[in-house]
């Protein structure tokens, strides 16, 4: 019995919490504002055309059952059916952000919007906040009037009826959102369901407040509709401050992580430099900087962004657009006069060969972003008179991906040469220049 209470309420087997997911043998979190706020649509929801749908039927619904109770407001008088109209009302209008953004946000990118209009969404979500409250307190006072100036309850059937139409209608609309919500794995549609499901219990607290005037207890009525204002005072300060986060830019907290958990499913990436994340109406940007083995190829680059992107999709249903930028590698020492590097692109690896300063002093460095097994570099620099200065490459610090020279090239850094690779029988020579940036040309000049 107890166990069918409690699913019924949504903490149960199937509640909220069916929308998890489970991705390379990880359980990952569906990210959005789960819980249930006013003014703004979760994206999980918003990017489902059967989610929008049953969004839009949830609002007819709801907005029935309000117009409905609103008939017997009028005649019965009673301010305890007053605050659970205006909630059911507040309830309903959970979909008119969604409709104003999508009429809006379709239209394409301008010169002057040149995100398109996606924060129309949040506009809408402020102005709903503001339309709740003012409702709210209007019926506060309404509960408190009723209190200091007591006023017969009339039709006490017809209240109790409307108060029993609440609650079917809120239950309809927790039927309806919990199966479509299972049916398109969504965690914040079933959530929303559980919650209609919770609201309906305010409506039956006005049947209560219809059997206490019936029993001779004439300010049960606006104590009910006092308790159901503090009700929506609660919604107004939930949805108000998920508006306004998601205005500031603001994200749920574990989204940064899930970033971060994204990255690690995809080979190459060395760490997450940064991450952002900005939502866009119902839509969320992402913008990752990672640091990668700086010798790779642009192709391999390429290949290694387009995987995280894929990651990122696959972990953040609501991700619209994600940016992948890589990270620069500090120069070391802050050298700021070596030559261009060379590209080396052979059939035994593929990297780049460049100067670099060391706590050492200055070397030449070899990375690597493709080699063949075994492979031994050197560099035969050819200087003045024919002579060949010869540098040597070896792993640093064991990485055989970074080959670096024992001794600094000798000055000027202004040569043509060759670099020779052997692994096994094979072997190549690849030929290459380099040339002092113009400024330090003057610097030796004047030196």
């Amino acid at each position: 019995m107890w166990k069918e209470v409690l699913d019924w309420f949504g903490f149960g087997a199937h509640g909220p919490d069916h929308g998890r997911h489970h991705h390379g043998g990880h359980g990952h979190d569906h990210h959005g504002p789960h819980g249930h706020t006013h003014g703004v649509i979760d994206a999980t929801i918003a990017t489902t055309d059967r989610g929008i749908w049953a969004i839009k039927w949830s609002f007819a619904i709801l907005a029935v059952t309000a117009a409905l109770q609103i008939v017997v407001v009028m005649v019965s008088g009673s301010v305890a059916l007053l605050a659970d109209t205006i909630h059911n009302f507040a309830d309903a209008t959970t979909a008119i952000p969604l409709w104003i953004a999508f009429a809006l946000v379709r239209r394409r990118p301008t010169r002057i919007f040149t995100y398109g209009l996606g924060r129309v969404e949040d506009l809408a979500g402020i102005v709903i906040v503001l339309i709740i409250l003012a409702s709210a307190l209007v019926a506060g006072y309404e509960a408190v009037n009723r209190l200091l100036n007591p006023r017969p309850v009339q039709f006490l059937g017809w209240l109790a009826a409307a108060g029993i139409i609440g609650f079917l209608g809120n239950e309809a609309v927790a039927v309806f959102r919990i199966r479509v919500g299972r049916r398109i794995n969504s965690a914040a549609l079933i959530a929303d369901g559980y919650h209609a499901r919770t609201d309906g219990l305010t409506s039956l607290a006005v049947v209560a407040g219809a059997i206490g005037v019936w029993l001779g207890y004439p300010l049960t009525d606006p104590i009910i509709g006092l308790v159901i204002t503090v009700a929506i005072l609660g919604i107004v300060w939930q949805s108000a401050r998920s508006v306004l986060t998601r205005m500031l830019d603001g994200v749920e907290p574990g989204l940064v992580d899930e970033i971060h958990h994204a990255a690690d499913h995809v080979a190459g990436i060395e760490k997450v430099v940064g991450a952002k994340a900005r939502w866009l109406g119902h839509k969320l940007h992402v913008d990752v900087e990672i640091a990668v083995n700086d010798g790779l190829l642009l192709a391999a680059a390429n290949n290694i962004a387009a995987s995280l992107k894929a990651e990122l999709h696959a972990h953040i249903p609501a991700l619209d657009v994600a940016t992948v930028r890589f990270a620069e590698r500090e120069a070391e020492g802050g050298h700021h006069h070596a030559p261009d590097p060379f590209l080396v692109s052979g059939k035994l690896a593929s990297g780049l060969l460049e100067i670099v300063d060391t706590p050492q002093g200055e070397r030449m460095r070899l990375r690597l972003s493709r080699h063949a097994e075994g492979l031994s570099a050197n560099v035969a620099i050819e200087r003045a008179g024919g002579a060949v200065e010869s540098l040597p490459l070896s792993p640093v610090g064991g990485d055989h991906h970074y080959l670096q020279s024992l001794v600094a090239p000798a000055e000027p850094h202004e040569f043509s040469a060759r670099l020779q690779l052997a692994a096994g029988a094979d072997s190549e020579d690849l030929r290459f220049a380099m040339a002092e940036p113009e400024g330090h040309h003057h610097e030796h000049a004047h030196g």
